[in-house]
């Protein structure tokens, strides 16, 4: 007698006899199997592990994203603090000397009147020293082209030193006369060191040797009546000076400025005895 297989409800089943079973014992165990790992992966699972790298991912982005912009807002800030405390520091400085603009006038006014003294001081020098040469007969000997105005370097001097003379006051003259005179007195300071330098060039040279042996001759007389104790010797040396400087002084080979011969007259007339 053939066994019948009937399906669900009392149905008959699809499979009967020995092929049937098999097929059913074959999908029994499929049956068992797919809760162990054997049915195959859904696709969300993937979408949601995909979704959720992603949004680490931009996480980890976001949030290098908010340290920059903090670094960025902190040296900001930074340069911000700096500009105002520039701003703040000149304004200070500003004020300050807007302040102070009371006290900066007689500041002023001081350091142009100590120039003015310093340049009132070299003047006196440069005049002391020209006033020497120009007293002494044996000074212009030596430094014959110093008391020639026909030398370029001394004429040039005389010039400046009358511009400075001219503005030459007992007292601070106040401005711009003061800046004035501080501008002529190194001009004529200039020209005198100049004008010193040529004359020691030059000294004799530009005389024949006949004049030349006269001028020295004058300077033996000269240092003779100086050196000399003896009132007649000292004389009569000043007396033969004077007489061969006339001569020369005639000749334009030896200019002695009027100084110079006032200070021969008197000594060669005895009124600066033992000098």
């Amino acid at each position: 007698m053939t066994r019948r297989t009937s399906g669900r409800h009392g149905h008959p089943g699809p499979w009967h006899g020995p092929a049937g079973h098999r097929a059913e014992r074959h999908a029994a165990r499929r049956h068992h199997r797919l809760p162990h790992g054997g049915r195959p992966r859904h696709p969300v699972g993937v979408v949601v592990v995909v979704s959720g790298v992603v949004l680490l991912a931009g996480t980890a982005v976001g949030m290098v994203m908010v340290v920059i912009a903090q670094i960025l807002a902190i040296l900001l800030l930074g340069l911000v603090a700096v500009g105002t405390f520039r701003a703040v520091q000149g304004a200070v400085r500003r004020s300050a000397a807007s302040g102070s603009g009371e006290a900066a006038g007689p500041t002023a006014a001081v350091t142009a009147e100590q120039s003015w003294r310093r340049a009132r001081a070299d003047f006196q020098r440069v005049r002391g020293e020209f006033a020497a040469h120009e007293t002494d007969p044996l000074a212009v000997l030596h430094r014959p082209a110093l008391s020639d105005v026909s030398v370029g370097p001394t004429a040039r001097f005389v010039d400046a030193f009358a511009a400075a003379q001219a503005l030459d006051t007992d007292g601070y003259p106040g401005e711009p006369y003061g800046a004035s005179y501080v501008r002529a007195v190194e001009q004529a300071r200039r020209a005198w060191r100049a004008a010193v330098e040529a004359a020691d060039r030059i000294r004799l040279s530009g005389l024949d040797p006949e004049e030349r042996r006269t001028v020295e001759r004058v300077v033996k007389l000269l240092t003779t009546a100086r050196d000399s104790d003896s009132e007649p010797e000292r004389l009569a040396a000043y007396a033969r000076a004077r007489s061969e400087l006339d001569r020369l002084d005639r000749a334009g080979v030896v200019h002695l400025p009027r100084p110079a011969r006032a200070q021969l007259d008197a000594r060669a007339r005895g009124a600066l005895p033992g000098s």
